[in-house]
């Protein structure tokens, strides 16, 4: 029996992001993966035209009807819209008792489109982040979340020291905002020990999608009973292997090709 993995994120018309890229993802590593849809976005490689957040209730209801028969060995989450839906969510997995949590805090979209209302940061450093198993802030993200900037070496350290406080059991601070170099370095941080992933850096304009693929990575390979540190390197090495294959479809950031890999970034080779 696969693994089964859900996702809570919104959807994406473009297919390179939010849910559909999740359950690509899932699939490329060998997992089952299931949806709660949150928000429904008009959105392409360019821009994100419209979005509509569901009603707090209906998100409820998908997680509920998975949960109840579904074997699901962890979550993660990406879009959620507004506080309204980032309450429930929180509310819906604490019942569940869910503790394989991936909290991907997304807050704007590639093209610079907001995708989180203003005033639902707060809910979601008070009631999401204290449930994660993980949360995989982008540099941006963090800057956000902790109030000061991320430029230099130390400030992320100091970054991942301040999320780490506001309850997650792990941070991952995802490096490729952090401008030049020919290295982009992610770090891990756990309360004591901190991990440094490094590879090298792929010029490409086709990376719609990268960091829900990521974080949907970590979950597959954590239901497949790896720990954090080594759910990172897998879901690492599967999102460097398929970055450079790329789709240039669209005028913007194209999306992945999240089965290039082949069987490289599948659960059972990793």
């Amino acid at each position: 029996m696969p693994k089964c993995v859900l996702t809570i994120a919104g959807s994406d018309s473009g297919a390179g992001a939010g849910i559909q890229a999740d359950l690509k993802t899932m699939a490329a590593q060998g997992v089952y993966g299931l949806s709660a849809i949150t928000a429904i976005t008009a959105q392409n490689t360019v821009s994100v035209e419209k979005f509509q957040v569901l009603p707090p209730e209906m998100v409820e209801a998908q997680i509920n009807a998975v949960l109840h028969d579904f074997p699901v060995a962890a979550v993660k989450i990406g879009m959620l819209g507004n506080a309204e839906v980032i309450n429930v969510v929180a509310a819906t997995l604490k019942r569940h008792r869910i503790r394989k949590v991936v909290l991907d805090p997304v807050m704007v979209a590639k093209s610079g489109d907001l995708l989180l209302e203003r005033g639902a940061q707060e809910a979601l450093r008070e009631k999401l982040i204290p449930l994660a198993l993980l949360i995989t802030p982008n540099i941006p993200e963090a800057e956000v979340l902790c109030g000061h900037p991320v430029k230099k070496p130390g400030d992320r350290k100091a970054a991942a020291r301040t999320l780490h406080r506001m309850g997650a059991s792990f941070v991952l601070l995802k490096g490729g905002h952090l401008p030049g170099g020919r290295e982009v370095t992610d770090l891990l941080y756990d309360g004591e020990r901190y991990y440094y992933y490094r590879a090298p850096r792929i010029v490409t304009k086709n990376t719609h999608g990268t960091g829900c693929t990521y974080a949907s990575a970590i979950a597959a390979h954590l239901a497949l009973g790896k720990t954090v540190p080594l759910a990172v390197k897998a879901a690492r090495e599967y999102l460097q292997s398929i970055l450079p294959n790329g789709l240039t479809i669209g005028h913007g950031h194209g999306p992945m090709d999240h089965f290039s890999a082949g069987s490289a970034g599948g659960g059972k080779g990793l």
